[in-house]
């Protein structure tokens, strides 16, 4: 908190009182990451069914290339792999809001494990790239990851 108030040049009890715990100061963190694939212009969520995996993959992959949001994202992904409250904060935002709204879309029995598929295949697949950098993976070019990968992620939304 102190160092987030630091940063942005106020006292530590104005972040306090604006944004309370450290937990809620990390929920607004992810909310403003996840908040474009929900209510964008490409909102993720209202995307044709049969676009919702290019659409998903490209925005998951567009926080990632992108530098400004690349740095806070690994941190909301350390801090979820490491932290059981940020992992709670992170599930509430990512599974409720996103992933309900698309296995909502999907008109099959299994919806719900549907979408945690093709979210587990993203986020395994961004795990390797930019976290781990597993080559040939961390450097192949961009455009051919979401190629390969939509499809995939496609499959697992409204295949057999």
């Amino acid at each position: 908190m102190r160092g987030i108030a630091k940063a942005a040049g106020v006292d530590a009890a104005l972040v306090h009182h604006y944004f309370g715990t450290k937990e809620q100061v990390f929920a607004a963190a992810v909310e403003v990451t996840v908040a474009p694939v929900l209510d964008g212009p490409d909102a993720v969520a209202d995307a044709p069914l049969d676009q919702v995996g290019e659409r998903l993959t490209r925005f998951m992959f567009g926080v990632w290339e992108n530098p400004a949001t690349r740095v806070p994202l690994l941190a909301v992904v350390r801090s979820a792999v490491d932290n059981e409250t940020a992992a709670a904060v992170f599930r509430r935002l990512v599974a409720a809001q996103l992933l309900g709204r698309i296995a909502a879309q999907l008109d099959v029995p299994d919806a719900e494990l549907r979408a945690q598929l093709a979210a587990a295949q993203l986020v395994g697949t961004a795990m390797l790239r930019y976290v781990i950098k597993v080559e040939p993976l961390a450097s192949a070019d961009i455009e051919q990851v979401v190629a390969r990968l939509a499809p995939v992620v496609q499959g697992h939304l409204t295949g057999p």
